[in-house]
């Protein structure tokens, strides 16, 4: 049995409108598939991740009746593309931003990397 570490990469995507995050999501995974198949990098996703509710009340009026309440929700999306096989060079390209198209208002993205340790069987 071989053990082998090998780098990954996750970008995350999160937003409150799910469309323009499924929109800028889809553009940037087939932007990253054209560009980094080249470098032998293997992507993977957009993948959906579990959203997330934030509901909270709040009272109609600031004296009187306790009883009269409106109820807010504000729904965060989540979307995930997986990087495998990650080099020096792949890294620096994924901190260049002009690699990914400008994200649209109100869409956030991150970068998370991390060393995986594979077993392989011969």
């Amino acid at each position: 049995m071989v053990i082998e570490v090998e780098q990954v990469g996750y970008i995350i995507g999160e937003a409150f409108d799910c469309s323009k995050l499924e929109m800028y999501i889809g553009d940037s995974a087939r932007v990253l598939k054209n560009k980094l198949k080249h470098f032998g990098v293997k992507v993977s996703g957009p993948v959906a991740l579990k959203r997330k509710n934030f509901r909270f009340d709040t009272n109609r009026s600031p004296h009187v009746d306790k009883k009269s309440r409106e109820q807010f929700e504000q729904r965060a999306s989540k979307r995930l593309i997986v990087l495998y096989g990650l080099t020096p060079a792949v890294m620096q390209m994924l901190g260049d931003s002009s690699l990914f198209p400008p994200p649209p208002s109100g869409v956030e993205t991150y970068l998370k990397i991390k060393k995986v340790k594979f077993k392989k069987e011969k």
